[in-house]
């Protein structure tokens, strides 16, 4: 293509099909301003180039990596008004990495509750189940505890039962 040449335009279809991305998602990224609105066709057709291709791709990928759509409002705007530093960038990204990291933690818990809770049952064809117990067991009476901790210290629950674990 030379530069008198007009820019490529596709339809919603072709981007969808272009950058993986379903055509309800592009036309919610459009509504919440993420993706600029396109231009139309006479006939009312949206067409999108390839500025709106590399900023869907962009939004994907910060998706992919778990930013929230506030997260990645924030990054676009400071990539839109050209005056972002790659200070600022780090700083949203090592924010967002702390937040990868805690939710890994959580789950390491939750799956060393699940793990002792399973390690209490034998499978057996007896309707007395050690997990379904757990799963009923009253949970620690944050109420009762406040936001200074109670007996078990601040952030630390009672077990409810042989099978379980604080998640805290």
């Amino acid at each position: 293509m030379d530069a008198t040449s007009p820019p490529a335009r596709r339809s919603i279809g072709a981007l969808s099909r272009r950058t993986g991305c379903n055509i309800e998602t592009i036309r919610y990224y459009e509504r919440i301003g993420l993706l600029p609105p396109a231009p139309r066709t006479a006939g009312g057709h949206r067409l999108y180039g390839d500025a709106q291709s590399r900023r869907l791709h962009f939004i994907r990928r910060t998706r992919e990596l778990g930013f929230t759509l506030d997260g990645i409002r924030t990054l676009l705007r400071l990539v839109d008004g050209g005056r972002h530093t790659c200070a600022q960038v780090k700083g949203i990204t090592v924010f967002h990495l702390a937040e990868v990291r805690r939710k890994v933690a959580d789950l390491r818990k939750i799956e060393r509750v699940l793990v002792d809770m399973t390690t209490q049952c034998a499978g057996g064809t007896v309707p007395m189940c050690p997990v379904i117990d757990a799963f009923f067991a009253r949970a620690p009476d944050v109420a009762r505890r406040g936001r200074r901790g109670g007996p078990e210290g601040p952030g630390r629950a009672r077990p409810t039962g042989r099978a379980t674990r604080s998640l805290r």
